[in-house]
């Protein structure tokens, strides 16, 4: 697959500028919600995402419509923060890496409610961002690889941060599969991926204040480990497969709970 993607920059893993800059970002963060921008350009993406990438969603029911929520989708492209949103009527909180705060775009950033995370250092300071929004009952996008896959395959294992998150926050955790957004770059040589988003069972684990870092990452291979099963889905079945398979375990969970309440007591 690696020789069919088009090429990617070379990725940059350190910020150096200092933490002072990006409080802004995260004090917006922590009291505003976003604004009119995140509509527009969600509308704008979702458009792309449909038009040209024929973009479908399975199972968006297993995502809450309230109450804090952690979206924890694979990564292979830019794009799959758009491909997540387009079929969720909540509105996603991103955290996206530092280097994307830049002139102009962080004013979209800032308005649209994605807020920075300084890879290359222990940056307490989106965690804390992270757990405020959460505890506004918002719905927070983390994805458990911490950086985009540059190969067009799922990581071997998930970074620990995704874990903290789920066990500091106590949110409902949706393990999601993003297919076919390691091949959206390919757009430059006129080709367009069909793209498949599905969400899978939503998972919630005790809250702990100071889970060890054994523990983090005992949580976050879990996770990953959902996300991978669902991926495999959809390689192996395509996107219809899966479409059929989760229908018909859907009609049989009706006809079980039907069954159920029709049992004489």
């Amino acid at each position: 697959m690696a020789e069919e993607l088009a090429t990617m920059k070379p990725q940059v893993y350190k910020d150096e500028r200092p933490a002072e800059y990006f409080t802004r970002f995260h004090e917006h963060s922590r009291t505003h919600e976003p604004d009119a921008v995140y509509e527009i350009v969600r509308c704008l993406t979702s458009a792309i995402s449909l038009g040209f990438y024929r973009a479908r969603a399975i199972a968006t029911e297993n995502v809450p419509g309230s109450g804090p929520v952690i979206l924890a989708p694979n990564h292979f492209s830019f794009f799959d923060h758009f491909f997540l949103g387009t079929f969720i009527r909540r509105k996603i909180r991103f955290m996206a890496k530092s280097q994307l705060f830049q002139p102009p775009m962080q004013w979209v950033y800032r308005h649209g409610g994605v807020f920075p995370v300084r890879r290359g250092h222990r940056d307490e300071e989106a965690f804390i961002t992270a757990r405020t929004v959460l505890g506004r009952g918002a719905c927070v996008a983390m994805y458990p690889e911490a950086g985009r896959s540059r190969t067009g395959r799922l990581g071997e294992k998930a970074r620990p941060g995704i874990g903290r998150l789920a066990l500091e926050s106590g949110a409902v955790v949706v393990p999601t599969a993003i297919h076919g957004s390691a091949k959206v770059r390919n757009w430059k040589r006129g080709q367009f991926a069909k793209v498949t988003i599905q969400y899978g069972e939503p998972i919630v684990f005790d809250r702990e204040d100071a889970p060890s870092r054994e523990r983090q990452q005992a949580v976050a291979d879990e996770i990953f480990g959902r996300i991978k099963v669902l991926y495999a889905g959809l390689e192996a079945e395509g996107r219809r497969g899966v479409l059929q398979r989760v229908r018909a375990q859907r009609r049989a969970a009706r006809e079980a709970a039907e069954t159920k309440r029709a049992a004489p007591a």
